[in-house]
């Protein structure tokens, strides 16, 4: 399925330690990363999350990768999610891309947050390695 803008190509590349990623790039990894989980995408969410990933939740829970997917996989977790504006820091090995996102789900709760992410260049590519969400109060 198409996720209507370029795939990160470059984070799946055998020479991707040739390569310095733009701020852009991360951004539509991180785009591709969340279209794949709210689809349920999980050859894709596999792919894009590295074997000891963590997230932290706005309420404060901690989801290992194994929990995470496993919850995906089982039902819908999200029914959306929106990006606004991202800001990248990127080095030779890691990015950080933090936003504020509305989160959108099946129960029809939304939740507005700031989002960080962090990904670390490994030998199958970038992949996000934490994940966390603080809820906006008030918005």
């Amino acid at each position: 399925m198409s996720l209507g803008r370029p795939r990160a190509k470059l984070a799946f590349s055998p020479n991707a330690a040739d390569h310095m990623p733009t701020e852009d790039f991360f951004r539509t990894l991180e785009i591709e990363r969340t279209r794949a989980i709210v689809q349920r995408d999980m050859p894709a969410i596999e792919r894009l999350h590295a074997p000891e990933y963590e997230l932290i939740t706005p309420a404060g829970r901690v989801f290992t990768r194994e929990r995470y997917l496993a919850a995906i996989a089982a039902e819908p977790f999200y029914a959306a999610w929106e990006h606004g504006p991202m800001r990248v820091r990127v080095s030779n090995a890691m990015a950080v891309v933090r936003y504020q996102a509305k989160l959108t789900f099946p129960s029809g709760k939304v939740v507005d947050c700031w989002h960080g992410d962090v990904y670390e260049l490994r030998g199958e590519g970038w992949q996000a390695v934490w994940s966390q969400a603080t809820a906006v109060p008030g918005v």
